[in-house]
């Protein structure tokens, strides 16, 4: 059986929409809860595919979270070996960061809430074409540069850099392709402090929201990962 380890940094963020159709495709996925668990003990090489998640916290913020330094060292090492990788959100901007590039405040923006990306002419012929025209989950506050040797796949009016391949085996996603609209019930209360904190934003608000765009990337992620994972394997 094909195995599948996702670093979790929060709880409710997990595999979401993906979940379900890596373990229809033979994955055997088991959660490496980062700040809890030792990364001493995840060897780079022992798992098919590495899927770093989410998470509030910033990417350069190696003082407050000491597990940082080895989660770099991880991806980093498994990135040098060409095996898989993707990372959502926090999960990318690490991937940047383990890839020389900077990461950093976007400007104190934050973009949260759904709308469709641009797609590159590299994203439309990348399995990211099949999101070409649906709105995505965005919910972050950090970018980053893109990294030496990467390839732009999609950009959005207040984010340039929300996707990037590196190779044939990594995938950086700053948007959440992940998210369920069930899923988004947990992240309001778990976020309810960010979502307040930003005068444009309410909980009913990115409900309605959720709940005109959600079904229609639930529908495309899956499709979208599987044709990622064929170019990767």
């Amino acid at each position: 059986m094909k195995t599948c380890v996702a670093i979790r940094h929060v709880a409710f963020e997990d595999l979401g929409s993906f979940q379900a159709p890596l373990e229809a495709a033979g994955y055997s996925i088991r959660y490496h809860e980062a700040g809890l668990d030792d990364f001493a003990l995840l060897d780079e090489a022992a798992t098919d595919l590495l899927v770093v998640l989410g998470g509030p916290i910033g990417a350069y913020e190696d003082d407050s979270y000491p597990f940082l330094s080895p989660e770099l060292r991880l991806i980093e090492a498994r990135l040098r070996a060409g095996r898989p990788v993707i990372g959502i959100c926090l999960g990318a901007q690490l991937m940047a960061r383990a890839l020389g590039a900077r990461v950093y405040p976007n400007g104190g923006v934050k973009e949260i809430g759904w709308s469709p990306l641009d797609l590159t002419a590299a994203g439309r012929a990348s399995p990211l074409g099949m999101l070409a025209g649906i709105p995505v989950l965005h919910w972050h506050g950090d970018t980053f540069d893109l990294p030496d040797g990467a390839t732009l796949l999609a950009s959005t009016a207040i984010t340039r850099n929300q996707a990037f391949s590196w190779g044939k085996a990594a995938l950086g996603l700053q948007f959440h392709v992940e998210a369920t609209g069930s899923g988004l019930e947990r992240w309001f209360i778990g976020h309810a402090a960010e979502i307040g904190g930003v005068p444009e934003l309410s909980v009913p608000g990115l409900r309605a929201e959720t709940a005109r765009c959600a079904a229609g990337l639930e529908a495309a992620a899956p499709r979208m990962l599987g044709a990622c994972l064929s170019d990767m394997m």
